[in-house]
């Protein structure tokens, strides 16, 4: 695991891709784990803000999600038992001021040696459809993914990006805060004290 992941820090497969972005930044991997994780967040990518700061979920789209999961910062940043793996783990950039897609290069190359690290892993939450196409087989788009959610219990949640974007989203799809997400923290809650390292 800690060759992989020095690996990993280490890559540079998208630094000529980065510099042609409006950003013109160099790669900085994000993500975080330990074997013993039995929650994964399987996010898009991170945004500039986790890229400045170089930690997880740094930013108000990280807010969001804690409070869906209900879980404190610190039980969230606890990487023995919460792994956060997005599909890319670099920023991607911006183009005409918009985040661009995850390079699809980072899943080909990483995803499938990185899972193989985390056997313990309970609750996979497909976050986006870079996501949720990847852990749910024929996951159509994200709202139709998301209103099936039941489909998928009790190995995989999916769920909305939360960023401030999507709160046009949320409230066009009431059901999301009124069905999904007591039905997510009981999960995530269950997940959270199961063999828990304390």
């Amino acid at each position: 695991m800690s060759d992989l992941s020095a690996s990993i820090r280490a890559c540079r497969l998208c630094a000529e891709r980065f510099a042609q972005t409006e950003t013109a930044h160099t790669p900085r991997p994000v993500f975080r784990g330990a074997p013993s994780a039995r929650l994964m967040i399987a996010g898009q990518a991170p945004g500039a803000r986790v890229h400045d700061s170089g930690l997880p979920f740094t930013d108000p789209s990280g807010d969001r999600l804690r409070d869906w999961l209900g879980l404190e910062n610190e039980a969230f940043c606890d990487a023995r038992r919460v792994a956060i793996l997005p599909m890319a783990f670099c920023f991607p950039g911006y183009r005409k001021g918009a985040d661009l897609p995850p390079p699809p290069v980072c899943a080909r190359t990483w995803r499938a040696p990185l899972l193989a690290q985390f056997p313990n892993i309970a609750l996979t939450l497909a976050v986006g459809g870079y996501a949720q196409k990847y852990h749910i087989p024929g996951a159509g788009g994200v709202t139709e993914t998301v209103k099936r959610w039941r489909d998928h219990l009790p190995q995989v949640i999916p769920l909305p990006h939360p960023s401030w974007r999507n709160t046009a989203w949320l409230k066009k799809n009431p059901w999301f805060e009124a069905e999904l997400l007591p039905v997510l923290r009981a999960r995530v809650a269950e997940v959270m004290h199961d063999d828990d390292p304390d």
